[in-house]
């Protein structure tokens, strides 16, 4: 009885937090007006796939889909080797001053982000990486976050195996791209995961460096978007519905990968 109970608990939670996304699924269907009918529709009556056609060809959501995708993808699998890379020189090689500057690190983790961003637009503004995708892309190369998460893992490999490589003649590179890497697998596609998720859905970021509209990322051109057609429910619903589909379905692959990087981080570190 204790476990029925806990099952329709847990069901009636899960349906809570799924509610807002198949309506929003479901308004992004209904004909124009329908979303805003009193009482509000559950499902639409006449599904239609025109505020979908009207985001492609009228307004080029598309353009801003590929640069989000662009963005996430870049930064997902440079950000991936360098926290990697990262992370396993803080955990096994030994060098001046090691921990004293991971203590650094951590302590810089209690700053907020909005903290550092007008001295780091003022850095790319030296640079002349304002409105570029590499401006974008700067702050999401590494993070602290992402280092502490693969050194408390890459201190659980042994120390026996990377000494029997360099025994057989591997170089510090290959030891890490051959012995190392594989090894760190399970929280490596946490950290992708991680890292495409928090690209994908950056929106304060991108607003601040891009000025070209043609360069903007799916959020910054969604607030855009609902400044001009603020009253178009069902065309908001279907352009939110593009925002969050990729990543969920990213989410919903990699999950297993996921649960199973942070389960095993967990038990090791």
């Amino acid at each position: 009885m204790k476990r029925l109970l806990l099952h329709l608990l847990l069901i009636t939670l899960a349906l809570l937090t799924l509610a807002p996304f198949l309506w929003m699924l479901a308004a992004s269907l209904m004909p124009p007006g329908e979303a805003s009918a009193i009482p509000p529709r559950l499902w639409p009556s006449h599904p239609t796939f025109e505020h979908y056609r009207d985001l492609f060809t009228r307004l080029e959501i598309g353009r801003y889909a590929l640069n989000s995708a662009l963005i996430a993808l870049l930064a997902t699998s440079i950000a991936t080797l360098l926290n990697a890379m990262a992370g396993y020189a803080f955990a096994k090689l030994h060098f001046a001053g090691r921990e004293k500057l991971f203590r650094g690190l951590l302590a810089a983790m209690v700053i907020p982000a909005q903290v550092a961003m007008l001295p780091l637009f003022l850095m790319l503004k030296q640079m002349g990486l304002i409105n570029t995708y590499a401006g974008v892309l700067v702050p999401m190369l590494a993070s602290i976050f992402g280092i502490f998460l693969v050194r408390q893992y890459a201190q659980n490999i042994p120390d026996a195996m990377l000494d029997a490589a360099r025994l057989d003649g591997a170089g510090e590179f290959r030891l890490f791209w051959s012995v190392v890497l594989p090894q760190l697998r399970p929280i490596l596609a946490t950290l992708a995961l991680f890292t495409f998720m928090g690209s994908w859905n950056d929106f304060m970021w991108p607003l601040i460096i891009l000025s070209d509209a043609k360069l903007y990322t799916l959020p910054v051109a969604l607030a855009n978007l609902a400044g001009e057609h603020v009253q178009d429910t069902e065309l908001m619903m279907a352009a939110s519905t593009l925002t969050v589909l990729p990543v969920l379905a990213v989410f919903l692959l990699l999950q297993r990968h996921y649960i199973a990087g942070l389960t095993q981080g967990s038990l090791k570190g």
